[in-house]
């Protein structure tokens, strides 16, 4: 398998790791960009563009990142609030005042970030058509009564994030979150990543599909007596519902669902536009663009949820919109933060160690969080890190 593009000395291990992803874990198309203090120090690409097909990945080759937009959600947010625009601490129906309906009238802004709200699921779920409607979803978010107390626990908003950030976005700034990252993220920091694909660029986009994971040396490792899959299997169980708040499952390569802006689920990003983002908040990139300024990248990573997750059944942390190291959801070091897409991609920034990482595949497996080619990547990086 041909790696193709370059890595700085002593980030060697990062290619190695690249590689034997497609030699062992079962990588059809992927790539990684990694930055240092705002300087690109990995840009690896390789395999198919397709997951189905045999056209080469090439560099600039686009893929859906579905989760790992959370993240990018949660920078508008924090922007929002570090201009001046959106207080953390104040109710959601401040700004949005049909949402106090069904007793969410004490739920913040913050307990959206953290999936503290309590909206993980929708009573009646929408088809792809009506939750790609900015309208209908805000309505129906808005409509639904809390299966929790807002702000007493944590689950995670597969799904329903998409319209509690989207909507409250809308409200403060009077744009849609698609039009508002282009023009205040992507476009000042020249990062590949958008909320709604334009038509336009629909050909740079790889297909995605399902890949099968590789059955490790020595048979099948023993798997914990109740994880997510097992949750997910479950049709009644709350993992279930909250992924289902759209039914059926959109089609990702449907190039209607592309153009949709779902800020849960549907971000299209380049390894380097993901990179690139997180690396503008822990610092500056190229000597240019900060987006972050030092105290929002502190609260960004200040811990809001941490325990048993009543969506992911297992051990999950939260800061305001990004998941930070832990069991579940291994990052680069305890200050990193950042966000896993299901299925494989990943973004995320470590102030201690100044690095930003991009990784995207169009190869998606069943884990949520932790992705073998992922942690690959990761130790790589942490690899190069020590020894430099």
């Amino acid at each position: 398998m041909d790696v193709n593009g370059a890595v700085a000395e002593g980030f060697e291990p990062v290619r190695e790791a690249f590689a034997r992803n497609f030699a062992t874990l079962g990588e059809r198309g992927a790539a990684v960009a990694v930055y240092r203090d705002g300087r690109k120090v990995v840009d690896l690409w390789g395999g198919t563009r397709d997951v189905d097909g045999t056209a080469p990945w090439e560099h600039g080759t686009a893929q859906i990142v579905r989760s790992a937009t959370k993240g990018v959600a949660a920078a508008v947010l924090l922007l929002l609030h570090q201009r001046g625009h959106l207080d953390l601490d104040a109710p959601v129906a401040t700004y949005w005042p049909q949402y106090k309906a069904a007793g969410k009238e004490h739920t913040l802004v913050r307990h959206l970030l953290a999936h503290r709200a309590g909206v993980p699921v929708l009573d009646r779920p929408l088809t792809p058509a009506e939750a790609a409607d900015p309208d209908l979803g805000a309505a129906a978010v808005a409509a639904q009564a809390p299966l929790w107390e807002p702000g007493g626990d944590h689950g995670y908003h597969a799904q329903t994030y998409s319209w509690l950030t989207g909507e409250l976005v809308r409200r403060v700034t009077g744009r849609p979150i698609g039009e508002w990252i282009a023009d205040e993220i992507a476009g000042p920091l020249g990062a590949e990543l958008w909320l709604g694909l334009p038509q336009s660029l629909h050909a740079r986009v790889g297909r995605v599909g399902p890949v099968d994971a590789p059955v490790p040396a020595g048979g099948l490792r023993t798997r914990p007596k109740r994880s997510v899959a097992d949750a997910y299997a479950d049709p009644a169980s709350l993992t279930r519902r909250a992924f289902a708040a759209i039914t059926p499952l959109p089609d990702e390569n449907d190039p209607a669902y592309r153009a949709a802006a779902l800020p849960a689920s549907n971000g299209i990003a380049t390894a380097d536009g993901l990179a690139r983002l997180y690396a503008s908040l822990i610092g500056e990139v190229d000597g240019g663009v900060r987006l972050f300024a030092p105290e929002t990248a502190a609260l960004a990573r200040t811990e809001q949820s941490a325990g048993p997750d009543r969506v992911l059944v297992v051990t999950t942390r939260f800061g305001l919109g990004y998941m930070l190291h832990g069991g579940a959801s291994p990052l680069l070091s305890p200050t990193s933060f950042g966000h896993p897409g299901r299925g494989g991609a990943l973004g995320l920034a470590d102030p201690e160690t100044g690095i930003a990482l991009g990784y995207v595949t169009n190869g998606l497996r069943t884990g949520v969080t932790a992705d073998p080619r992922a942690q690959a990547l990761l130790r790589a990086v942490r690899t190069a890190v020590a020894a430099a």
